[in-house]
């Protein structure tokens, strides 16, 4: 059976439509343009949406009389990949360099810090856990 080619990587206008769809969840053209800020043009965001649906990055659902788009992928995946690229692409591939960066380069909140030592002592006990 033919692989499934893989969905092209989001652009930075198409990341800004899937955060409101995100957010939001199924949306109209003319909630997804509102909520944007009116930035762009209604018919423009129209556009942008019918090509995301091409691309396989929304789905629409036609049953109503206007049309409702929703996110047809997930935002962790969608982040875990762009997250993946800049560590190889800007880090050389160093997960502690781009951690560092981070954390050099804006505050955190304690929520934020709790959540990060909660995921630093699961790698550490991942690291030590026995091998079979």
């Amino acid at each position: 059976m033919p692989r499934k080619p893989a969905r092209p990587d989001p652009t930075e206008s198409e990341l800004a439509i899937l955060q409101v769809l995100w957010r939001r969840g199924p949306s109209s053209v003319r909630e997804v343009w509102s909520e944007l800020g009116e930035k762009s043009g209604y018919t423009t965001v129209l556009k942008f949406l019918q090509i995301m649906r091409e691309k396989g990055l929304v789905r629409r659902d036609e049953r109503a009389l206007s049309h409702i788009y929703a996110a047809a992928v997930a935002q962790d995946r969608t982040q875990e990949r762009a997250v993946s690229r800049l560590i190889d692409r800007v880090f050389g591939g160093s997960t502690s360099q781009l951690v560092l960066r981070a954390l050099s380069a804006k505050p955190i909140s304690a929520d934020e810090l709790k959540e990060l030592r909660a995921l630093l002592a699961d790698q550490e006990r991942k690291r030590n856990a026995p091998r079979d």
